[in-house]
């Protein structure tokens, strides 16, 4: 990947705009070519009524998970997350895994290269897994789909998170319980809120530091 002129972070900078702006034509081709074959076409109004609704929310999760993921992940390793979690919806696993991986050799350009490693084994495993579901599609169905699966689904994510939890909790449960038990609080009172979660990242982060910064200050920590 490295070229001769260029530098590991400069390399990975021009190859990962590309695959970045190849993954968003991609993501827009797919519309366009709907509305093309079944020549139906929605109209500026109706799309920007549907934008309207749903884009502020996206805008919003966008930046905040590439203020959020961005510097845990380093370079080459955030274009690969956004890329393929753009287009299989599995950016979380990406980047946990690349987080973790990149804890050998924080802030290196070593670590920075143990990281895009990791992301491109998960990107590559899941895709794997994503085009092997779609060709078995109709023989999977009826399992996916029965009441005995259901549960496992539902708790994907809150099973992925858990684990990683337990991982940093343990490591400083003093600093992590302020941030969790307002989450919890918050979630417990306010249901609604389940569907805003990418939006509470950062929320959470600040609790955590400033939990942080008092704990330090009364060297609880």
């Amino acid at each position: 990947m490295k070229s001769k002129n260029l530098s590991y972070e400069d390399a990975s900078h021009r190859y990962g705009r590309f695959w970045i702006l190849t993954g968003a034509f991609i993501i827009f081709c797919v519309p366009v070519v709907i509305c093309i074959y079944y020549n139906a076409w929605p109209g500026i109004t109706p799309v920007l009524k549907g934008l309207l609704g749903v884009a502020p929310i996206y805008w919003t999760v966008g930046a905040i998970e590439v203020v959020t993921y961005t510097p845990m992940l380093g370079t080459g390793a955030s274009y690969l997350a956004f890329v393929t979690g753009n287009l299989t919806n599995l950016k979380v696993p990406c980047a946990l895994t690349a987080m973790e991986t990149a804890k050998a050799k924080p802030g290196t350009e070593e670590g920075e290269i143990y990281s895009t490693i990791a992301v491109a084994t998960s990107s590559i495993v899941t895709t794997l897994i994503i085009a092997a579901g779609v060709l078995l599609l109709a023989q999977l169905t009826p399992i996916l789909n029965s009441e005995t699966m259901k549960p496992a689904f539902d708790n994907i994510l809150p099973a992925l998170f858990g684990g990683l939890a337990v991982v940093y909790i343990s490591k400083n449960w003093k600093v992590a319980m302020t941030p969790l038990l307002f989450m919890v609080l918050l979630f417990i009172a306010v249901p609604s809120l389940a569907g805003s979660v990418g939006v509470l990242v950062p929320v959470g982060a600040l609790l955590s530091i400033g939990a942080a910064r008092v704990l330090y200050k009364k060297k609880l920590v």
